[in-house]
């Protein structure tokens, strides 16, 4: 009987410790898989995104495994993950996404533009905003502007800047022309120049048609589509045969462009390929790629042309106006101080305007609506020097 309640009594002394072994055992698991979900959002995570962005855009440039190893390192892991993530910041621009989507595609807004008209040997499309006409005769001739947009060398749209292309037009009172041209893997850099040599030269024979002074062009342009502009510039200057163009018509567009504003502008090459790797971006990125390999960076390169000209072509090239935010991370401002410092050794005349914290998107962006942050500081800056483009001979 004495043994019988022993048992009993060691019967209920285990049950009674089985909840607190269920709670040490569950306290255990969280501690140790705690730790397990940490290193799996700080190691998977980046490894995930950064597999995924070299998949989609292209791995680093080794033979056989060594890519995957080189892709594979901690740092490029990182900065490669930093890189993709900041791009998120673009979902606070979803607002002005709608915008323009929803301007472009009212036919009450068509009194404003022509739509799609076709130019050049690859039968590009370009949008033409018409200037204000308060106030003003409808028989003069208004100036020209021609707005290349960026992306990289590999994506844009001239529908995306719709708006810009309206404000613009009425801020500088001024016809406005944005053409679309032959972005990576459709062509490489040099198509994207002879693009835009060919809307110069529609705009040579279609300014009585339209309205506009042939003869008074400024170029403006953003990021790639800043360096577009100073290469394009520089080409027609140097003469270059491969832009298939007849000499005649090469010196009436030279002599038609007043100056060139370029917007957060790439204008070394091989600086900015630099600036990709610090970023670990330049494998995913299409410059290289666009430029059709490393080797053509010093050829593709504003700042080496510029370098290249004999005193009598140098004499030729227009003013240059660089406008930079200071806190632009994807293209750094030492891409326009250092552009702005050669001009002037060469003496080509050149403003730069360094603009506090504004970064690379917001210097187009904010041009899209009157309401931006920095539409006002940015356009004075732009209306200033476009007077004075005007008023150099």
């Amino acid at each position: 009987m004495e043994t019988l309640q022993t048992a009993t009594v060691h019967r209920i002394v285990i049950c009674s410790e089985a909840p607190r072994l269920n709670y040490i055992m569950s306290g255990l698991k969280c501690r140790v898989s705690l730790p397990v979900a940490v290193g799996a959002v700080l190691v998977g995570v980046p490894y995930s995104i950064s597999l995924a962005a070299q998949w989609l855009y292209g791995w680093p440039n080794k033979p056989g495994y060594k890519k995957y190893i080189e892709a594979l390192r901690p740092r490029r892991i990182y900065c490669l993950t930093r890189a993709v993530l900041e791009t998120l910041k673009y979902l606070q621009y979803g607002r002005l996404y709608f915008q323009w989507k929803s301007w472009y595609k009212n036919d009450e807004n068509r009194k404003h533009y022509e739509k799609g008209i076709t130019f050049g040997r690859r039968s590009n499309k370009l949008d033409l905003y018409h200037p204000p006409t308060l106030g003003k005769s409808e028989d003069v001739p208004t100036p020209l502007v021609v707005f290349i947009y960026g992306g990289a060398w590999g994506s844009g749209d001239r529908s995306i800047y719709c708006l810009l292309a309206r404000q613009m037009a009425e801020e500088l009172g001024a016809t406005v022309v944005c053409p679309d041209y032959c972005t990576y893997p459709k062509g490489n850099v040099l198509g994207m120049v002879q693009d835009i040599a060919d809307c110069l030269v529609w705009a040579q024979e279609s300014g009585q048609k339209f309205n506009f002074n042939k003869d008074k062009i400024v170029l403006i342009g953003h990021s790639a589509g800043a360096h577009l502009c100073a290469l394009t510039t520089l080409f027609l200057i140097d003469s270059r045969e491969e832009l298939f163009i007849e000499a005649r018509k090469l010196q009436d567009i030279t002599c038609a462009i007043r100056g060139v504003i370029g917007l957060s502008g790439v204008y070394n090459i091989m600086d900015h390929y630099e600036h990709e790797q610090k970023r670990a971006v330049e494998y995913v990125s299409t410059m290289h790629k666009a430029m059709n390999g490393v080797g053509n960076f010093p050829y593709y390169s504003p700042t080496h042309l510029l370098e290249k000209l004999s005193q009598d072509k140098l004499s030729r090239v227009p003013p240059f106006a660089l406008l930079h935010g200071t806190t632009d991370i994807i293209v750094p401002v030492e891409s326009s101080t250092k552009f702005s410092e050669l001009l002037t050794s060469v003496s080509v005349k050149v403003s730069l305007y360094l603009l506090p914290k504004v970064d690379h998107t917001e210097i187009v962006t904010d041009l899209m609506a009157p309401e931006r942050r920095f539409y006002n500081p940015i356009y004075t800056c732009i209306k200033q020097e476009y007077r004075n483009l005007l008023g150099t001979c």
